[in-house]
């Protein structure tokens, strides 16, 4: 009798079992089915790194086309690079499981045993656009050199576009360049897609007429932007035609997406300045390079010495009235970039040493604003400091400031190469940091609202006291966007590139930042502000503990596991045990 219960007891059992089986298949192929049918991810990552903005999936979303990326990134790389690799693989996963018109493969372009076919790979790779960066790797036979090429070649349709993976940003630790590099990442790729599928470019005008930088000055950024811009010249006329604006199916608007005001040197009549905030007032977005005090190098490479004046632009007022004062003075900086001096001869051969030149301060950003956030230092020349002031409705961003260790220096004043001789005074150099850039962003109010406007009574464009909202940005210097000449011969090198250090800056990112807010918007550049976290080991702890941890690793885990096994039979014995003597 009791063995007849016991199998009914054991049938029972077997048939819960084989049904719970059955249920949990069943579930498998309904979840398996679900997933087949709506797409869904989870990121459970603290920074949520896996998680694509609304920005990108829109971009995504949009895309009709097959787009291909060639990722130079494959190969026996160092750790750092090895982590970039996978950070980059990853996103382009990302990428695919939203649109599957993203295809992409990993190249190694070292990975041809001949080393002819290497060197023309390498040459190629160059001359599409892609730098190297060149490492000292170890292997068996010792240190060897190694070029990795952190970047990729993206095609769609019949363009291709080149996408660098790698920031560069100078006094920077490794570590915290490439974990800079994947917090970019999306926006790098992102962008990247949206200037191939991107059929209206925007147009982007530098305006002429007051001295403005121009030709062989300003040659590389042009040659930059030509790629993803329309770039026009544009000189201010009459107000009342201004050619700043368009009217087009009863609507006024601007014909330019951005306007560009690099360096001018001459006054700004009324009628200029008028057509200039009508242009604001319209929607207009201003990219503001001003210099409001001359200082020149030309004038001191030929007297050692010049003097500081205000320029008279008659922009101040203007950009007063939208929220910013330019001060007439100018800043030095104990963190400043070097210029070529002659401190002696040798065998009537000149001495050229780099000496720090204080009035070019070099502008490290602090700002967590994507405009430049993780850039590169920015090299400036002649700077002046910025005020913003309390404007209803325009709300002001810093974006970059000096070090703490400056001076100020008004105008008038003497410039002169002695100061190369002199120790720094500490007692002058007391700072604070003060502001160089700002963005403002708002509804502005016309400087001209209050004043009689007579030459716009005839004028085919109606006067607007107050804005669209709209954005603009100001910078006290204007040689932030001028490139230098190659000595001797003259040749306009890439904005940034100081041929006597042979460091680039990060002026020609600040610049395509700035452009890319104010023609985009805020959304995609918005994508440089993700932060991943950099969760380094500690070396010293690695070092001082190494045989212990290495013991904790393999005996723990072997410990857990039989203290696991060691539970589970007792369990059993007990559970099947009292079932026998039942």
């Amino acid at each position: 009798m009791v063995k007849d219960k016991g199998n009914t007891e054991g049938l029972q059992m077997k048939r819960n079992h084989q049904k719970n089986l059955l249920w949990m298949i069943l579930i498998l192929i309904v979840v398996n089915w679900l997933g087949s049918m709506y797409y869904t991810r989870i990121d459970l990552t603290a920074d949520k790194r896996f998680t694509l903005s609304k920005a990108t999936k829109n971009i995504l979303d949009n895309l009709h086309h097959e787009v291909y990326f060639k990722v130079y990134l494959d190969g026996d790389f160092p750790a750092g690079f090895k982590r970039l690799e996978r950070q980059t693989r990853e996103m382009l996963e990302e990428f695919r499981a939203r649109n599957h018109d993203v295809h992409f493969i990993f190249i190694n372009p070292s990975g041809s045993s001949d080393p002819k076919k290497r060197s023309e790979l390498y040459q190629e790779l160059v001359s599409d656009g892609l730098n190297p960066t060149n490492l000292q790797v170890k292997t068996k036979e010792g240190l060897q050199q190694q070029y990795i090429f952190p970047g990729a070649i993206v095609n769609y349709q019949d363009k291709a576009v080149v996408a660098g993976l790698l920031e560069s940003q100078v006094d920077v630790p490794p570590e915290e360049v490439l974990n800079h590099s994947a917090e970019n990442l999306e926006f790098t790729l992102v962008n990247t897609i949206l200037k191939l599928v991107e059929r209206k470019k925007p147009n982007i005008a530098f305006l002429k007429g007051q001295g403005e930088l121009e030709g062989n000055q300003i040659a590389d950024i042009k040659n930059t932007l030509s790629s993803d811009y329309d770039l026009s010249d544009v000189t201010l006329g009459n107000p009342g035609d201004n050619d700043l604006l368009e009217k087009t199916d009863d609507s006024i608007h601007p014909k330019y997406n951005v306007l560009i005001v690099a360096k001018p040197s001459e006054p700004f009549t009324h009628n200029n300045k008028l057509a200039l905030d009508q242009y604001v007032m319209y929607g207009g977005k201003v990219l503001w390079l001003i210099d409001p005090v001359l200082a020149s190098m030309d004038s001191i490479r030929n007297s050692e010495s010049t003097v500081s004046i205000d320029l008279h632009l008659g922009l101040q007022e203007l950009l007063f009235n939208y929220g910013v004062r330019l001060n007439k003075n100018l800043v030095l900086d104990m963190n400043a970039t070097s210029i070529a001096v002659k401190t002696g001869e040798m065998g009537n051969q000149p001495q050229i040493s780099l000496l720090p030149w204080y009035y070019f301060p070099l502008i490290t950003p602090t700002s967590k604003n994507p405009i430049v956030k993780n850039l590169n230092s920015v090299q400036m020349q002649f700077v002046s400091t910025l005020d913003t002031l309390g404007i209803k409705g325009v709300k002001k961003t810093i974006l970059l400031k000096t070090s703490p260790y400056v001076g100020i220096e008004s105008i008038p004043g003497i410039i002169s190469l002695n100061i190369l001789k002199q120790k720094p005074d500490p007692y002058f150099f007391h700072g604070p940091a003060q502001a160089v850039a700002v963005l403002l962003d708002g509804v502005f109010s016309s400087d001209f609202q209050n004043m009689l406007v007579p030459s716009l009574k005839n004028g085919k464009f109606p006067f607007k006291e107050l804005s669209r909202l709209t954005s603009m940005i100001v910078i006290s210097d204007g040689d932030v966007i001028k490139n230098q000449l190659q000595i001797p011969n003259g040749a306009p090198l890439p904005l940034g590139y100081d041929q006597y250090s042979g460091i680039t800056y990060g002026n020609k990112q600040l610049i395509l930042n700035a452009l890319t807010y104010l023609t985009e918007g805020p959304e995609l550049l918005s994508l440089r502000s993700r932060e991943v976290k950099l969760r380094l080991l500690d070396k010293t702890k690695i070092n001082q503990d190494k045989l212990k941890w290495q013991l904790f690793n393999v005996f723990v885990p072997l410990i857990i596991l039989a203290l696991m096994v060691a539970i589970f039979s007792i369990v059993r014995k007990k559970k099947y045990g009292r079932s026998k003597s039942t």
